[in-house]
Formats: structure tokens, C-alpha cells, sequence
């Protein structure tokens, strides 16, 4: 995918940047409750499968946000046009093992959503492992959570040049007046993203999930 640096010189954030890339522990998660009533009430029944449907939404916050699509390297920084989706996929085999699945975001649901369907189903029955050992940036990584409903979580992490977004989402919890929500956590590296572009995020995701 295609990408552009960034001029430092011009960029609002440098300031911010440079002085966070000092820190051992540079990432921070915030999570959040988000709607899912639409999704389990209607969509479900209309064919429209609710993880999917949640992919979608997470790659339609990430995209409103440009800092989401930003990554560093060394000392430069630059805005991928584009990324990809990459959420763990349990293996069919039963094992209780997984693999990872790559999956191009698409603003057209249908789109995504035909695509997305084939490359997880692809991915659950190879039993390679294939995860991204550096190679790539222009990725986010997702993993969903549905036996919990939980508070708070925070990804094992390789070192603090990790700037690649981590979306963390839990299980289905209906209300005493039968609206629908879950927990998400969205996990950045401060160089790259402060508290504004966290609420942004989470408003787009919930958008796109009331859109869906």
C-alpha cells in the first residue's frame, strides 16, 4: 500500500512525537462500551454475521483517523494511504491453536465482508503460523474476545519501537432494556496518538457499527 512521509518541520505533533519516543513503556489502552444492538437485534437476521460485521467497523474508525494510519520508523514518520486488518483465526482442527488472517479494509460492506469471509475461512485450516515479523507496518492487529466481558486489557508487546495499533473486543452483554453493547480496547503508541484520536476512533467504530 502506498504511503507518504511526514515533514516533521510541519507536523503539529513532532513535539509530542520526539518526546514519547524516549519511553520504555510507550503504550497506553483505553477501553470503551460501544452499541451493538442494531447488529444482534436486525442485521443477525438478515444474514450479516456480527464478527464481521464488527471487522468492518474497526476498520472503518481506524481509516477516520490519520494518526491510526501513521507508523515510525527509526526517526521519520509516515501516513500509509491504507491498511490491512489482521485478526487471529481459530483453526477448524479443533486444536484450540490459531493462525492470523490478513484482510484488506473496503468502505463498501459488501464488499469487505465477501472478502474478509474467504481469507479467515483460508486461514482456519492452515496450520502454519504466519505472523508479520517486522516485514510490514501498514497493518493493525485485532483479536476478539467473546467468552468475556471484560474492564480492561493490554497485548503482549515486543519492545517500545512497536507502534502498530492493537483493537481488543469482548462479548455481547444485553441490558435490562434490551439494548446490546461490548467492551473495546483500542491500544496505541503515545508517539503517534494522544487521547483526541482515541475519541475519534471510538465514534467512528460506532457509526460504522450503527451503518453496518
Amino acid at each position: 500500500m502506498a504511503h507518504q512521509v511526514v515533514d516533521l518541520d510541519t507536523w503539529h505533533r513532532a513535539d509530542q512525537f520526539r518526546f514519547f519516543r524516549t519511553y520504555d513503556r510507550p503504550h497506553y489502552a483505553v477501553t470503551s462500551r460501544l452499541d451493538v444492538t442494531r447488529i444482534v437485534t436486525t442485521r443477525k437476521a438478515h444474514g450479516v454475521s456480527p464478527y464481521r460485521a464488527c471487522l468492518y467497523a474497526i476498520g472503518a474508525g481506524l481509516h477516520a483517523v490519520p494518526e491510526l494510519l501513521m507508523r515510525f520508523r527509526e526517526d521519520s514518520v509516515v501516513l500509509h494511504d491504507g491498511i490491512e486488518l489482521s485478526m487471529t483465526v481459530p483453526l477448524s482442527d479443533g486444536s484450540g491453536n490459531f493462525n492470523y488472517a490478513y484482510v484488506p479494509y473496503d468502505p463498501d460492506f459488501g464488499t469487505f465482508d465477501a472478502h474478509c469471509r474467504d481469507l479467515i475461512s483460508a486461514a482456519s485450516v492452515n496450520a502454519t503460523l504466519k505472523p508479520n515479523t517486522g516485514e510490514r507496518d501498514d497493518l493493525a492487529y485485532l483479536s476478539c474476545l467473546p467468552w468475556l466481558d471484560f474492564t480492561s486489557i493490554n497485548n503482549a508487546m515486543p519492545g517500545p519501537d512497536d507502534c502498530i495499533p492493537r483493537v481488543s473486543w469482548g462479548k455481547f452483554v444485553e441490558s435490562a432494556d434490551h439494548t446490546w453493547s461490548m467492551a473495546m480496547t483500542l491500544e496505541v503508541h503515545h508517539a503517534l496518538v494522544d487521547g483526541m484520536q482515541i475519541g475519534a476512533y471510538f465514534a467512528s467504530t460506532q457509526k460504522a457499527l450503527e451503518e453496518v
